[in-house]
């Protein structure tokens, strides 16, 4: 069994590092007064375990009849194939027509159920920022129409790629990466459960696991269960370097190799191929530095070029500002 499901938080209140939201989520839940919302910020930070024990405290055992989960990357990526196979879909799948208007059907069709003993059930979209602005349009059309039996929910990495007609209609609740010293902290709990495991990491290397996982605790978590049922800690780092991570690392090469535009295009395709946000990128871009160069000047340029893609729309344009920014370092 994978850990990530066994220590997976049964209630909001276990949910770690993300205070302010359960917060939130907890006075919602308790006087049923629910917005439409999107929960924003990097993988592995609570955002689907927070929408699952929300539901729960919202409609106790009928939770899951008055959830709709749409996995709106497999959707967009897949096409109508995926909604052909997927049982939650099949019955409503119309071979002749296209992705767009199968995908809206299916909408209208869920959002037009009643909820059980509620007054609205939630429509979740997973991955939101996989959505095109054709089937955005369409769910802000749908959301006018069924808001007094629905909230929608949507769940994503880059808030930035959702439409202002979408955006203002919802309330963001931003989930941000956990602290080092908090991953750290379960780690050591995990391994404090599991005695019948010869433990191969020292405190340092439990010091590696959680700086590998950037605030992802499902990542800590998973590279925590490789290390003690494989019995070796050692190369850690590279099996926890990711594709996104190489990809940062070739970027910054190719910077250094006086080569701009060739950088640039590197780090876009981490954002366009890879599905991160302008704050992930940048968090790839941060661990390289850390790694391979000691310039206090890039540490700056890099914490700036952050704070800008905060309270920036456009997440492209600072990531090339920043590309184009830094190269007379390397010069």
């Amino acid at each position: 069994m994978l850990w990530t499901e066994q220590y997976r938080p049964a209630t909001l209140d276990e949910i770690l590092g993300q205070d302010q939201v359960i917060h939130h989520l907890s006075r919602f839940a308790a006087s049923k007064t629910v917005p439409h919302l999107i929960l924003t910020g990097p993988h592995g930070t609570g955002k689907s375990v927070a929408i699952e024990n929300f539901a729960k405290a919202l409609y106790g055992e009928d939770w899951q009849q008055n959830t709709s989960v749409f996995p709106t990357a497999d959707v967009f990526l897949q096409g109508k194939a995926f909604l052909e196979q997927d049982d939650r879909f099949s019955h409503l799948y119309q071979k002749s027509q296209s992705l767009i208007t199968n995908f809206k059907y299916v909408i209208k069709w869920y959002a037009s159920l009643r909820p059980l003993d509620a007054e609205f059930k939630l429509m979740v979209f997973e991955d939101a920022h996989t959505l095109t602005r054709d089937a955005q349009q369409g769910l802000r059309r749908i959301m006018e129409r069924t808001s007094g039996t629905c909230r929608f929910v949507f769940t994503t990495t880059n808030q930035s790629a959702l439409i202002p007609a979408i955006t203002s209609r919802c309330l963001p609740l931003f989930f941000a990466p956990l602290g080092q010293d908090l991953v750290l902290r379960k780690l050591r709990s995990i391994t404090e459960h599991h005695p019948q495991n010869s433990h191969p990491c020292s405190g340092d290397d439990l010091e590696l696991i959680a700086q590998a996982a950037q605030g992802d605790l499902r990542r800590a978590i998973l590279l925590i269960q490789v290390a003690l049922e494989t019995g070796r800690c050692s190369d850690l780092f590279t099996v926890a370097q990711s594709e996104t991570a190489t990809v940062a690392d070739s970027a910054i090469a190719t910077l250094k190799s006086g080569d701009a535009k060739g950088a640039i295009r590197k780090l876009e395709s981490l954002m366009i191929d890879y599905g991160l946000s302008g704050s992930e990128v940048f968090s790839e871009i941060r661990s390289t530095i850390r790694r391979e160069y000691n310039d206090p000047s890039l540490v700056i340029a890099l914490a700036d070029a952050e704070h800008r893609t905060r309270h920036a729309n456009n997440e492209f344009i600072q990531v090339s500002a920043f590309a184009a920014g830094i190269q007379e370092v390397f010069l």
